[in-house]
């Protein structure tokens, strides 16, 4: 447990983050994909790219970490099959991009993890990766991992695919997709959730020297013949993890100033402070960060769709606000480490706070809150984002803080230089 000490001790504030998770997983991805040997600086060691580097290894890319980088020795697309299944504890983007990974491997592959892992569904991309000749399936009827991938059959083509769960689906497939014989072309059915993920995926993709086009984000391809190019390469910091910085502001009515991301970032979560604008802060963009100046706060209704993963953030923010704040198009949410509508909703609840979370979207009235224990379900983003009430709040504790190593292991290292 871990009670948060109320208020903020200076009035302004810089704080600088460590890497993207979302750009370390693809970074590590593509790197040992390329032929060669590449170095990446800035990467995020947390427990969720460490999971995916250490499935990397097992598939025959050589990793190591010299403390300032790691450097990869990449497999150039052929990847040895692993005689022991590869756990991925509770890590979704792990196990989303790295199942159409394994379609590389020359043999069968299982891909497994934690009880709550078990309950988050990708058959969507199972049937995907069948269209193109893969065979891939769920180890138990419930359309939710372990996954069993047998590699080597990876022909491509044209595949349709639901990403009405996961845009990490799609990723998948476009990451995998340059060394099928037929290279791929995805028709995504329906609503392409978190698009700003995918866009991550594109830009690392074209660093590395490899070409997707797409039709207005509705049919994408990727030409066959194409390699991952090594290189020198760098990740920025966390747009999702800044959000909890810029949150601490717009309670406090501090200012911090979160270094190195800026709006030119592809991060979608960063247009968080667009959001925060509206709500009555004063945002500050400049060319080596983002500063955000607390204000009175006021309700809004806003569509997350494109960035789900700073709606805990915001749910706490909109705790503070004047009005009824209605999130919405967030139906996903539901299938992330924990149900983070529900649980957003109860955690507030057992604040004074009146929250409703409804099939696709969250209602939450502001008011004032009162000290409570806050239960984080094993979600990060529960405990960063609840720890922010504990800045206005006496007697906040924050359950299970530890959670934090999935994303940001050093998050109270930082939250610390706040007070």
């Amino acid at each position: 447990m871990r009670e948060i000490t109320p208020g903020m001790g200076r009035d302004k504030v810089e704080v600088t983050l460590p890497g993207s998770k979302s750009y370390s997983h693809r970074l590590l991805i593509a790197a040992a994909l390329a032929e060669g040997e590449s170095r990446i600086t800035g990467l995020l060691r947390s427990e969720d790219t460490l999971l995916t580097r250490d499935a990397l290894r097992a598939f025959g890319a050589v990793i190591e970490d010299d403390g300032e980088a790691m450097v990869v020795t990449g497999t150039g697309g052929r990847l040895k099959a692993c005689a022991e299944p590869i756990y991925l504890a509770n890590s979704g983007t792990s196990m989303r991009l790295l199942t159409g990974i394994a379609a590389l491997g020359e043999g069968e592959t299982v891909l497994t993890g934690t009880k709550r892992m078990g309950e988050r569904p990708i058959e969507d991309l199972l049937v995907a990766m069948r269209q193109a000749g893969v065979p891939a399936r769920c180890v138990n009827p419930t359309d939710c991992p372990p996954v069993k991938v047998t590699g080597g059959h990876f022909e491509g083509g044209k595949v349709t695919l639901d990403c009405r769960i996961s845009s990490q689906f799609l990723s998948s497939l476009l990451l995998a997709g340059p060394y099928a014989p037929k290279g791929i072309e995805v028709t995504v059915a329906g609503e392409l959730v978190s698009r700003p993920y995918v866009e991550i995926t594109l830009d690392i993709m074209g660093r590395f020297g490899v070409e997707v086009t797409h039709d207005d984000f509705k049919v994408f391809k990727v030409a066959p013949n194409q390699s991952y190019r090594p290189g020198a390469y760098h990740c920025e910091p966390d747009g999702s993890n800044a959000s909890y910085f810029w949150a601490a502001a717009a309670v406090t009515g501090k200012s911090v100033k979160v270094m190195n991301v800026t709006k030119k970032s592809r991060q979608g979560d960063v247009a968080l402070v667009d959001v925060l604008e509206k709500m009555g802060c004063t945002v500050t963009h400049e060319e080596d960060g983002t500063t955000v100046t607390g204000g009175e706060l006021s309700a809004v209704t806003v569509d997350m769709a494109l960035m789900p993963d700073v709606v805990p953030t915001l749910a706490v923010v909109a705790a503070h606000a004047k009005g009824t704040t209605v999130i919405e198009n967030v139906a996903h949410l539901r299938e992330k480490e924990c149900d983070r509508l529900g649980c957003v909703a109860t955690e507030l609840r057992k604040m004074g706070i009146d929250a409703v979370a409804k099939e696709s979207s969250l209602e939450i009235t502001g008011g004032t809150l009162t000290g409570s224990d806050v239960e984080t379900y094993d979600d990060h983003r529960m405990a960063m984002s609840f720890s922010v009430a504990g800045l206005t709040t006496p007697g906040v504790r924050v359950l299970d803080p530890g959670c934090v190593k999935k994303s940001f292991p050093t998050y109270w290292d930082v939250f610390e230089t706040l007070q």
